[in-house]
C-alpha cells in the first residue's frame, strides 16, 4: 500500500469522524430542545396546579380564622354576660345591704330614744326614792331614840346583849346537835362498814388450794420410768442437777414424784420431763438443752399470764416489768396461799369496796394486785415487802395514792389515802378465809431459801439446790474457780456456817458437785 492509499484512507476517516461529530450534535441540540419543552411544560402545569393549591389553603385558612374569631367572640361574650351578672348581683347586695343599714339605723334610732326616756324616767325615780329614804332614816333614827330613852340602853348596848344571848342559845345547841350526830354516826358507820364488808365478801367467793412442794409425774408404761433414770442412774442425776428438783422415784405405778420448795423449778422440771418423754431422747446432753429451753419457756409464760391477768382485771398502762411480776407470783406462795390468786381475790374485794363507797373502783383493783409485789424477789432482802412494792410502784410510775396503799397495807407507813384501807381490810379478808394459809409451809421454803443463800454467800458457787426436804444441800461450783481440794473445804466451811447461823431438825448433808467440760464444734 502506498502513501497515496494511505492519506486517502485518513482523510476519509477525518472527514466521516468530523460528519458524525456534526450529526451528534444536531442529534443533541435537537434532543435538548425537546426536554426543554417538555420541562417548561410540566413546569407550567407545576405551576398551575401550585396556584390553585394556594388558593384552596387559602380559602380554609379564611374559613378557620373566621371560625376561630366567631368562637373567640362567642367565649369573650359569655365572659362579659358572666362578669355583668356577677357585677349585678353584687351591686344587688350592695343595695340590699344599703337597705338593711338603714332600717338598722332606724331601728338604733328609735331604741336610744326609748333608752332616753328610760334613763329620764329612772333618774326621776331615784330621786324620789332619795327623798323617801331620807324620810324613813330620820323616822328610824327618832324610833330608835325615843327606844333608848324608854329602855335606858343605847342602840349599841343592846345589840352586844342580844348578841350574846344568842351565842350562847346557839352553842348549847351546836354542842347537842354534834354529840347526837356522832353517836348516830358510830352507828350507822359501823352497821355500814359490817354491811359493806359483808356484801362483799358474798359477791367475791373463790375456792382456796394450799400449795404443796410435790408435782406427781405421770407415765404411760414401765419402761419409761427406767429410760428416765438412765444407766446406773446419769439421766436422772442430770435432770437433778439441771432443775435443782428432787426426783423420787418409787414402788408407785407410772408416776414420779417432783419434789421442791420453788414452784418455778418444779415447773421446769415438769415440763422438760414432759418434753423428753413425748421426744423419746433421753440423755445428759439432750437433757440440759431441753431445760434451757424450757426456762425461756417459762419466763415468756410468766409474761402472758401478766398480761392475761391484767386484761382479765380491766387495769391499763400497767409498766411491762410490773406486768412480768405480775406473772412471777403465779409461782410465788404467802402462807401456802398462791400469790396471784390471793392478789386478783384482793383486787376484786378493793373493786367491790370502793364502788360501794362512791371511790375510783379501777385504781382500788390496780393498788389490790400490786399490794404484794415485794414478795415476788428471790432474793431476801431487809427492807418490808410492803415498802419494797411501794418503791418498785414509785420507780414505774404508779400513781401516789397506790404506791401509799401498797406500803401501808401492814402499817409501815402512814395512811394518806381512802385506798390505803381498803386494800388492808381486803388483804385480811383474803388471808382469813377458812384454809386459806398455812404457817407451817411459809417457815419450811424460808428455811430452804436460807440454805440455799448460805451456799450463794461463798465465792465459786454457780449453783445451790435444797433437796430431800432440807435434809441435803447441793452445790454446784465453777471448775476454774474451786479445785479438788477447795471443794472438800467449802464442803466444811459451808456446813460449820450452817450449825452456826441455822436452827434446823436432824442433818444437813452437803454435797459439792465440781465437773470440768471441754466442748469444741467440728464445721
Amino acid at each position: 500500500m502506498n502513501t497515496l492509499t494511505i492519506a486517502i484512507i485518513i482523510i476519509s476517516l477525518v472527514l466521516g469522524l468530523a460528519i458524525g461529530f456534526g450529526l451528534a450534535k444536531y442529534l443533541e441540540k435537537k434532543n435538548a430542545s425537546r426536554i426543554i419543552q417538555r420541562a417548561k411544560k410540566s413546569a407550567a402545569g407545576i405551576l398551575k396546579e401550585a396556584k390553585q393549591e394556594a388558593e384552596g389553603i387559602k380559602k380554609d385558612k379564611i374559613l378557620q380564622a373566621k371560625e376561630k374569631f366567631i368562637e373567640l367572640k362567642s367565649e369573650h361574650e359569655k365572659v362579659i354576660l358572666s362578669r355583668d351578672k356577677k357585677i349585678a348581683d353584687a351591686e344587688k347586695r350592695v343595695r340590699d345591704k344599703e337597705s338593711q343599714v338603714s332600717s338598722e339605723l332606724a331601728r338604733n334610732k328609735n331604741l336610744n330614744k326609748d333608752l332616753e326616756e328610760k334613763i329620764a324616767d329612772y333618774d326621776h325615780r331615784n330621786d324620789v326614792l332619795e327623798k323617801k329614804q331620807e324620810e324613813v332614816d330620820k323616822l328610824h333614827s327618832s324610833k330608835v331614840q325615843q327606844l333608848e330613852v324608854i329602855s335606858g340602853l343605847s342602840a349599841e348596848d343592846a345589840r352586844a346583849q342580844l348578841v350574846e344571848s344568842l351565842k350562847d342559845t346557839a352553842k348549847a345547841d351546836a354542842m347537842a346537835l354534834i354529840q347526837d350526830t356522832i353517836e348516830e354516826a358510830k352507828l350507822t358507820a359501823q352497821q355500814e362498814a359490817k354491811k359493806i364488808i359483808v356484801n362483799t365478801i358474798q359477791r367475791i367467793g373463790t375456792e382456796e388450794a394450799i400449795d404443796n412442794c410435790v408435782s406427781v409425774f405421770n407415765l404411760e408404761s414401765y419402761d419409761v420410768k427406767g429410760r428416765i433414770i438412765g444407766r446406773e442412774g446419769r439421766n436422772i442425776r442430770a435432770i437433778e442437777a439441771a432443775t435443782g428438783v428432787e426426783i423420787i422415784v418409787d414402788d408407785t405405778p407410772e408416776a414420779i414424784i417432783l419434789s421442791c420448795f420453788d414452784s418455778v423449778r418444779r415447773e421446769v422440771a415438769r415440763l422438760s420431763l414432759h418434753k423428753l418423754v413425748t421426744d423419746g431422747r433421753i440423755h445428759p446432753a439432750r437433757i440440759e438443752e431441753v431445760v434451757k429451753k424450757t426456762t425461756k419457756q417459762i419466763e415468756e409464760e410468766i409474761i402472758e399470764v401478766g398480761k392475761r391477768t391484767v386484761i382479765d382485771l380491766g387495769i391499763h398502762g400497767l409498766h411491762p416489768e410490773l406486768i412480768r411480776i405480775v406473772g412471777r407470783m403465779k409461782y410465788r406462795s404467802s402462807y401456802g396461799q398462791n400469790l396471784l390468786q390471793h392478789s386478783r381475790e384482793v383486787a376484786k374485794l378493793c373493786g367491790v369496796m370502793a364502788a360501794e363507797l362512791g371511790l375510783n373502783a379501777k385504781m382500788a383493783k390496780r393498788a389490790g394486785l400490786l399490794h404484794d409485789i415485794g414478795k415476788v424477789p428471790d432474793a431476801e432482802t431487809e427492807v418490808p415487802h410492803a415498802i419494797l412494792g411501794m418503791q418498785w410502784a414509785e420507780k414505774y410510775g404508779e400513781k401516789p395514792e397506790v404506791c401509799n396503799a401498797i406500803g401501808a397495807h401492814h402499817d409501815e407507813i402512814e395512811m394518806t389515802s381512802l385506798l390505803s384501807p381498803i386494800v388492808q381490810v381486803c388483804d385480811a379478808i383474803s388471808g382469813a378465809r377458812p384454809g386459806a394459809r398455812r404457817q407451817v409451809l411459809d417457815s419450811y421454803i424460808q428455811r430452804l431459801k436460807d440454805l440455799e443463800d448460805i451456799a450463794f454467800g461463798f465465792g465459786g458457787v454457780k449453783k445451790a439446790y435444797a433437796i430431800q426436804a432440807g435434809r441435803e444441800l447441793r452445790v454446784i461450783v465453777e471448775s476454774e474457780k474451786v479445785s479438788d481440794e477447795k471443794a472438800s473445804n467449802l464442803s466444811f466451811e459451808i456446813s460449820q456456817k450452817i450449825q452456826t447461823d441455822m436452827t434446823y431438825p436432824g442433818q444437813v448433808k452437803i454435797t459439792v458437785i465440781r465437773e470440768t467440760r471441754a466442748v469444741n464444734i467440728a464445721k
